[in-house]
């Protein structure tokens, strides 16, 4: 049997709506290989769904309670191609991403790619865009980076083999990132390898989810200092809701977006930015409960 080019891992957190979109974009690759890994938690239904549209994808079940990390690093033990790339369920990718990526690869061990708004009918999906993805606007140099985003990146599997720790550690993709430049290993960014945000939320969905993301990570990196630190980092995190609301405001002004779509969607963005705010704040005093296994 080959081996792929490209092994793909898209955690199934979302539903088959987004699935179905995402794999149909994906399997319309040409000119590489794939290898489609899908840990799924969203029922058996789903699984069902995708063997019949899909029947070279490979799904993963496992129960609702798993984290997307460690959906994550069950696929990563799965994989068989020399390069393996991380996508979501809401991510649909252009043609030519894969052998964009594939060729990147080939003077990188690890790359990120850019991430663009494809939900642009409804404000309240342009500010949960916003607010997540502001400092990813272009223009953005290329080369070695201080940070790539964990939905549109690819590493080589025996980078992720010789990490095993770091990626089995339930934390999200940025504690691995972390240990690599630790190492001295480089982040390459690549702006022009762009795949598309393709989430529908309502207001309390993407509230929540906000909630839950920034209290799942300031959880997870105040456990690992001293007693003083948590505390140092939980007072701080009280002048983080002006912070957050003035670094993503003014990145949109400065950068290629509609003005007046950011003034439009500036209540829902203080809104989302109290929510940011309010996980990271209760995540540093209180750790991150059972947060993890509710962010999707």
């Amino acid at each position: 049997m080959r081996i792929p080019d490209l092994s793909v891992v898209i955690p199934s957190v979302n539903g088959w709506t987004d699935l179905d979109g995402c794999l149909t974009a994906l399997f319309a690759q040409r000119g590489a290989t794939l290898e489609v890994l899908i840990p799924e938690r969203c029922g058996p239904e789903i699984g069902d769904l995708v063997a019949a549209k899909y029947p070279a994808a490979v799904i993963l079940p496992v129960s609702p309670t798993t984290t997307i990390p460690e959906m994550r690093a069950m696929a990563f033990d799965r994989a068989t191609a020399a390069s393996v790339a991380v996508i979501e369920d809401h991510v649909i990718v252009p043609e030519g991403w894969a052998t964009a990526l594939l060729e990147a690869r080939t003077s990188a061990h690890v790359v990120g790619g850019g991430v663009r708004n494809l939900a642009t009918e409804r404000i309240v999906d342009w500010a949960a865009y916003l607010c997540e993805y502001s400092h990813m606007l272009p223009p953005l140099p290329e080369g070695v980076s201080e940070w790539i985003t964990g939905n549109n990146t690819v590493y080589a599997r025996e980078l992720l083999e010789a990490h095993r720790e770091a990626t089995h550690a339930g934390r999200w993709e940025g504690h691995l990132h972390d240990v690599l430049r630790s190492e001295g290993i480089s982040l390459i960014f690549r702006p022009d390898i762009m795949v598309g945000h393709k989430k529908h939320y309502t207001v309390r969905e993407y509230f929540t989810q906000r909630y839950y993301y920034a209290r799942s990570y300031a959880g997870a990196r105040a456990v690992e200092g001293s007693v003083a630190r948590r505390v140092a980092y939980g007072c701080a995190a009280f002048a983080l809701p002006p912070l957050l609301l003035w670094r993503t405001v003014s990145r949109c002004l400065l950068k290629e977006v509609d003005r007046k779509l950011v003034w439009r969607s500036l209540p829902l963005t203080v809104l989302f930015v109290a929510a940011w705010s309010a996980g990271d704040i209760v995540g540093a005093w209180f750790g991150q409960g059972d947060s993890l296994c509710k962010v999707c």
